[in-house]
């Protein structure tokens, strides 16, 4: 584990305002004394080559590919979890999921809506900005704390919150209801038989008035957008027109199970609805995810801030196959194995692009490896923070500024579902080990990802120290868990 550094604000302040852009449209709201605004967006299930600027080829995304043309793209960054609400907590707390409380998608069954809530023992993201002044929203998908829970957003640090606070609901994107800090919103129109209301369009919308709104003090967004998780849905347009058009005539994706689709008498929230055209479906919301990414860099332009505002585009885990989804016609995982649900590279190695004017080189790219956890200390070190709590992440901020970077002696993950898995980077060595609630049918292997980035030989029978040694790092890293306890009866 780390502890976070400290950074001179005085040293960071400098080094944006010497170099900013002369173009903004309007003149800065912010103090030259003031910290910058950290945008964080997430996207969700999206994968490693489904934008343009990490090799995809179907898909338009020229928001997202100039974000990166003006920042700098990652091309060994981790993801928390294979899965959404364990990589949400390790990006919030600093930890992997061998230490963060929330280790995989739990529900509450008795509250009925929501998941079991993330500890507050742990200092968050939302925490540690909030007590440095900055206003604090998130807005999006939650996942980790039903309403009124200690893991509601409104007790991890958060001023305002505006979406989905169970993730099971936001399986429907033209839900009943969404929520506003503790208030339940009713969403005009839907009544999972009519879809009138698309929540995307009604989120995104909060989170430009949240821009506008604090546009004078710092600020930190957090923006988990929903797309492109299933279901795979979005309102009739010239986006959809123009990727039918385009992938014509397809095999549609049918859900035979009852109360799938909206009539259905016995509808239920949880499923996801068939599509007739699921490729034209998923390339047209990663469309619009990259629209909703553009207009959140305009908002920005417009109210003079991208001269003092970091800009962090990610996603939650590697593609998924639900609802007729197809990453393998779009290469969605960059040509790496393995997909969501996967501890192979193509489950939790995801794009990151960050962009600062003035700090970070424009067109630049690194290959640090780096995850979900190092956040946190990245974050408290650009807003100068001081406290004294562990974690398992290592600030970047050396490498967004180009100088000597510290690096991890190994990353780790662990899997609570399908049988348990584990994974342990260390250098270009990653061990993987499948089925860890079953010795009888545990399974180990080795990759050199140097040579073999996409996890074709096993090497685990060529280098036995190599292998114990990373499994003695495993055994070292998993702590014991009150809500997911599985790994505790193996080790």
């Amino acid at each position: 584990m780390k502890l976070i550094s400290t950074l001179s604000i005085l040293f960071i302040v400098s080094i944006i305002y010497s170099c900013s852009s002369p173009n903004a449209k309007t003149m800065s709201n912010t103090s030259k004394d003031q910290p910058p605004n950290i945008v964080y967006i997430l996207a969700d299930d999206l994968g490693y080559g489904d934008l343009g600027c990490y090799g995809q080829e179907q898909i338009e995304t020229p928001n997202i590919d100039l974000l990166a043309k003006n920042g700098m793209l990652f091309t060994n960054h981790y993801a928390g979890s294979s899965v959404c609400a364990p990589s949400r907590s390790t990006f919030l707390t600093g930890l992997h999921t061998g230490h963060t409380s929330i280790r995989g998608n739990k529900f509450a069954k008795e509250i009925g809506e929501g998941q079991v809530p993330l500890s507050t023992e742990c200092l968050t993201v939302g925490e540690l900005l909030k007590e440095k002044g900055y206003t604090t929203g998130a807005f999006g998908k939650w996942g980790l704390g039903y309403p009124g829970s200690e893991g509601d957003p409104n007790q991890l640090g958060f001023d305002v919150f505006y979406g989905y606070n169970c993730q099971r609901q936001a399986h429907r994107y033209y839900p009943q209801h969404l929520w506003h800090n503790d208030q339940k919103v009713a969403l005009e129109g839907n009544d999972f038989t009519n879809k009138v209301t698309y929540s995307g369009d009604v989120i995104h919308q909060k989170v430009l008035e949240f821009i506008d709104e604090n546009k004078d003090k710092p600020f930190f967004l957090y923006y988990p957008n929903l797309i492109p998780h299933a279901e795979l849905l979005l309102p009739e347009g010239e986006l959809m027109q123009k990727y039918s058009k385009k992938f014509g005539k397809e095999v549609g994706y049918v859900n035979h199970k009852k109360g799938s689709e909206y009539g259905d008498e016995d509808f239920m929230i949880t499923r996801y609805s068939s599509q007739p055209e699921p490729r034209a479906t998923y390339a047209a919301m990663v469309e619009l995810l990259d629209r909703q990414v553009g207009e959140v860099i305009q908002k920005l332009e417009e109210n003079g801030l991208m001269e003092n505002t970091i800009v962090i585009f990610t996603s939650d885990n590697g593609p998924h196959t639900e609802a007729g989804a197809d990453p393998q016609f779009f290469n969605s995982n960059g040509g790496l194995r393995g997909l969501k649900r996967d501890l192979y590279e193509g489950g939790i190695r995801v794009p990151m692009i960050v962009r600062w004017d003035g700090v970070v080189p424009k067109e630049s790219k690194s290959d640090h490896v780096s995850a979900f956890w190092d956040m946190l200390p990245t974050f408290g070190e650009i807003a100068e923070t001081n406290f004294n709590q562990q974690v398992d992440g290592i600030s970047i901020l050396p490498t967004l500024k180009g100088i000597k970077q510290p690096t991890h002696d190994y990353l780790y993950w662990e899997f609570h579902e399908q049988g348990g898995r584990q994974a342990v980077r260390q250098g270009n060595w990653k061990l993987l080990k499948q089925n860890t609630f079953n010795k009888e049918k545990t399974t180990i292997e080795l990759f050199n990802l140097d040579e073999d980035p996409s996890e074709v030989n096993d090497l685990s029978d060529d280098y036995p120290g190599k292998v114990q040694h990373l499994l003695e790092i495993m055994d070292r890293e998993h702590t014991p868990s009150k809500e997911f306890p599985k790994f505790d009866t193996v080790s």
